[in-house]
């Protein structure tokens, strides 16, 4: 792969250094803010109230919960992700500028509208045919159904991306040696792409546990049933547990740092856009 591209080190005059030292400060006005946030986040509680916040029966409920739905989430992700992004990527089939603009709907609607557009969907008599065999709405699957409606895009999107950075040239051998294209894509494309299925994987499931606005309004968020720990911060907060609400947070902070570690180390660097150097 490319390396990013540098300006070659040269002798600064005193006008350059100005410049860069202007540019510094306007982009290190936002990282002093986000580390000041996460600063006075783990200073606002003692390790024992964190401690304590973390063992209640409501956030240990809401963990497991995330966890779960997390993990199914992730698996529908996958099962969407690797074979669009790879039509995507491989197949100029009619239509595949409309695909691809659909894919990034999610990505920019409000997370709100996406939970709103859920429960309407709902409302509607193939959806109302759907509650009658499984209850969705209100329930754990609706969280599944509105984690996966925002994670499913990013997790295509990193697809792509990583099919897009193979070249086509081990495929074709392949179809030269007898191979057919389902062939070709399970012995050739996929195994190319593992790294960027862990992107995938590691992004999807980030995402659901953050997600937050279609949870509330499509699973509500009542106690015991359909509390995850992001509606646990929002539930903490209305009821003045400042301490809860700020331990789950930097349990959640903590989960999201290790996942971009994952994504950065051990994936494939260019889902983020940071291409890997040689």
């Amino acid at each position: 792969m490319t390396r990013p591209a540098r300006i070659d080190a040269a002798p600064l005059s005193a006008r350059d250094r100005r410049f860069y030292v202007a540019l510094g400060i306007l982009g290190g006005s936002y990282l002093v803010i986000l580390c000041a946030m996460l600063v006075a986040d783990l200073f606002y509680t003692s390790p024992r109230h964190l401690w304590t916040a973390l063992q209640t029966p409501e956030i240990r409920f809401a963990t497991r919960l995330s966890l779960l739905t997390c993990a199914l989430t992730t698996l529908a992700s996958l099962w969407v992700a690797v074979p669009l992004g790879y039509l995507l990527s491989r197949v100029p089939f009619p239509g595949r500028n409309l695909v691809d603009l659909l894919v990034d709907i999610p990505i920019v609607l409000p997370p709100l509208v996406v939970g709103l557009s859920l429960l309407i969907l709902f409302q509607t008599p193939p959806g109302r045919w759907i509650e009658k065999v499984i209850p969705v709405t209100y329930a754990v699957p609706s969280i599944v159904l509105a984690q996966f409606m925002v994670s499913c895009a990013f997790a295509v999107r990193t697809m792509r991306t990583s099919f897009d950075q193979l070249s086509p040239r081990p495929e074709q051998v392949a179809l030269t040696l007898g191979c057919h294209r389902s062939e070709a894509f399970w012995r050739v494309a996929l195994p190319g792409a593992r790294r960027g299925i862990l992107a995938a994987a590691t992004l999807a499931w980030a995402r659901s546990l953050g997600e937050f606005g279609p949870i509330l309004v499509f699973s509500g968020a009542t106690r015991f049933k359909t509390e995850v720990l992001s509606t646990t911060v929002f539930l903490e907060l209305s009821v003045g547990n400042l301490e809860a609400a700020v331990a789950v947070s930097i349990l959640m902070v903590a989960t999201a740092v290790v996942a971009l570690f994952v994504v950065r180390h051990w994936a494939h660097e260019s889902a983020l856009g940071h291409p890997r150097t040689p």
